[in-house]
């Protein structure tokens, strides 16, 4: 087989898919096709408690959200790829665990109902050859995409700034998770060939320009089973906020305005009050916050190998946030060996990092075009070793959600 897998990305082709797909369920042309990148981050993802910064890439694996106008009150949702069939209506509209991919959908037209918009029933098609399951970004991509198509579908008068407000009523009120700003701008408000920079102590964002363009960008599903090695909520305490935004300095000259100390001692006495286990948890945010600063900084002088050192420090610190697993590593370090001096870890021309909810599966890496080739040949010595058999994808910076 392949390892380096190519999506589909031609516009006229897909669409007809998308198109034919919705008029063999439903039996009528769709009114709305709304379309959303797939999302990966590069560093800063585990940090959003602390208010701190996250780097993100908007990719092009598309998910496209068609729909149609019901005569009554229903919702109806598709999966393509999954051939798999959900409804409900507004009187039932709850969680449900059987539901999976279409709890997420179900949870934006929760987020717009419980705003005070009126709904009309609607018939949704999802289409995406990447499944959920991978992460890489596509569940926001069906909320997002979905947000898109409803507004549109139900003539809705509604702001950028409240559809964020919805999608957080979706995550937090509906789904009870989280809701991971970074996700959805990277969704909304990436452009080609640029990165989006979250700042979640000013709740904003901006792009950053990408333009390493010797270089090609991959996404490796590693099917590595996802397991959970300690609960990562038990880090994100309030005390424990308090303790870091001691240890934030405000720097005029520093992207953001401020920076975490790195005095050791000053370091070692605020955080003595804590057991050990958490204080290295807790390094490890600083460190991200830093490697953000030092990715972004390397992007802007348009340095490669400053950028890959920050990169590659970032997954050494997912390593010791016990965010990691072997086989992710085991790539990784395979990764490291394709320069020619692995060991002068000064210069490096590639570099790459778990990214995602972690404990297994996402990477991403980031290769000169002459590597592209000897990295396929290491996924396939990575499958005679531990048996599992990746899916690769080549990606590139790709524009926010849109109609079609």
């Amino acid at each position: 087989m392949s390892y380096i897998e190519k999506i589909n990305t031609n516009g006229k082709g897909i669409m007809e898919k998308v198109r034919e797909a919705h008029r063999k369920e439903y039996g009528v042309e769709p009114d709305v096709i709304a379309v959303a990148p797939g999302r990966f981050h590069l560093a800063g993802e585990h940090t959003w408690f602390f208010k701190d910064k996250t780097l993100s890439m908007a990719v092009n694996l598309p998910v496209y959200v068609s729909a149609s106008l019901r005569e009554d009150t229903s919702f109806k949702f598709y999966f393509v790829q999954l051939e798999d069939e959900k409804h409900t209506n507004l009187s039932s509209l709850k969680l449900k665990k059987e539901d999976k991919w279409a709890n997420s959908i179900k949870s934006i037209l929760y987020g717009f109902y419980s705003g005070g918009f009126e709904l009309k029933g609607i018939d949704f098609t999802i289409y995406s050859e990447i499944l959920p399951s991978a992460g890489f970004g596509i569940t926001t991509a069906v909320k997002v995409a979905s947000c898109w198509a409803i507004r549109e579908l139900c003539g809705l008068k509604c702001s950028q700034d409240q559809i964020l407000q919805v999608i957080e009523r979706a995550n937090k009120n509906f789904l009870g998770t989280a809701n991971h700003s970074a996700d959805s701008f990277a969704a909304i408000f990436s452009k080609e060939n640029n990165l989006v920079l979250t700042d979640y102590a000013k709740k904003s964002c901006e792009l950053v320009p990408f333009n390493f363009k010797e270089k090609t960008v991959l996404l490796t599903d590693a099917l590595v089973p996802r397991i959970v090695t300690w609960n990562e909520d038990s880090l994100m305490q309030p005390e424990n906020v308090l303790l870091l935004g001691e240890l934030k300095e405000r720097k005029a000259n520093v992207l953001g305005g401020w920076q975490y100390e790195e005095d050791k001692a000053e370091v070692n006495e605020v955080l003595s009050v804590v057991s050990e286990d958490t204080k290295r948890r807790l390094l490890c945010v600083m460190n991200e916050h830093k490697c953000v600063l030092d990715c972004v900084n390397a992007i802007q002088k348009y340095d490669f190998s400053s950028f890959a050192r920050s990169v590659n420090r970032s997954h050494q610190n997912m390593r010791d946030y016990d965010i990691s697993c072997p086989e992710i590593d085991w790539i990784l370090k395979r990764v490291h060996e394709l320069d020619e001096n692995p060991d002068d870890l000064r210069n490096p021309v590639n570099c790459g990092r778990i990214t995602g909810k972690g404990f297994g599966r996402g990477i991403y890496t980031i290769l000169r075009n002459s590597d592209v080739g000897k990295y396929k040949e290491k996924l396939e010595e990575y499958e005679k070793i531990f048996g599992f058999s990746p899916k690769c994808y080549s990606v590139k910076p790709a524009n926010g959600v849109r109609l079609i």
